[in-house]
């Protein structure tokens, strides 16, 4: 049976292996929590705001300082299609097995590609915060790369912050715009695991997964 995943449906596995092999083999999913829409919101306009930029030639203030050395993809019909969750980026191997992403917003370096990825968070960067976009970021390039296109050996994250709110009630954003290596050979692995444990017997869970304690816990109720 092939498989379709997603860099959030990879990172599953990173966290607990059983909660993985259960999704995918038996369609037994973690309950989900209640999402706030204010990521989704920002997210949207975001995408707006580089895009306004993107049709005037210019770059946004939060990449000035990059002015001569990139630019903003212009191929908007195609950014849109690898922006829709329904679409994207997708590449499938001989067995019929399918990796999707959806991407942010892709900066152009002559003929290469780099991946800008935005987050909104709620407090200002830890020094190993953008470590934990790492996976994520090696999946949208070895996508690329297996479509065909070449990347730059980094990609940039965009995060966001709230700093404090004017007279006039607008909120006031600070911005950090980190740059990270990439591995594709590490997406590489990451797809290879996730099949390896499909394949197999149903594993063990992760010490810490609280979905697994609660599994664990509930016959003695």
């Amino acid at each position: 049976m092939p498989y379709k995943f997603s860099p959030s449906s990879l990172s599953l596995l990173d966290d607990c292996p059983r909660c993985f092999w259960l999704q995918f083999n038996k369609g037994i999913k973690r309950p989900s929590g209640i999402f706030p829409s204010l990521p989704s919101g920002m997210d949207k306009i975001l995408k707006e705001h580089f895009d306004s930029f993107r049709d005037k030639g210019e770059l946004p203030p939060e990449l000035k300082h990059l002015a001569g050395e990139i630019k903003l993809f212009e191929n908007a019909e195609l950014l849109k299609d690898w922006r829709n969750n329904f679409k994207g980026i997708c590449w499938q191997d001989k067995e019929g097995n399918l990796v999707h992403g959806a991407v942010d917003n892709i900066l152009q370096k002559g003929k290469k590609l780099v991946v800008l990825d935005y987050k909104t968070r709620g407090f200002p960067l830890k020094e190993d915060t953008h470590e934990h976009y790492q996976d994520q970021l090696d999946i949208y390039n070895f996508l690329l790369r297996k479509n065909g296109y070449e990347t730059e050996d980094y990609a940039y994250l965009l995060f966001y912050h709230p700093t404090k709110v004017t007279e006039k009630g607008e909120v006031i954003f600070h911005t950090d715009l980190i740059k990270i290596n990439i591995s594709t050979k590490n997406a590489e692995k990451i797809f290879e695991k996730a099949l390896k444990i499909l394949k197999e017997k149903m594993p063990a869970a992760t010490e810490n997964c609280e979905y697994c304690k609660w599994i664990q816990v509930c016959p003695t109720l």
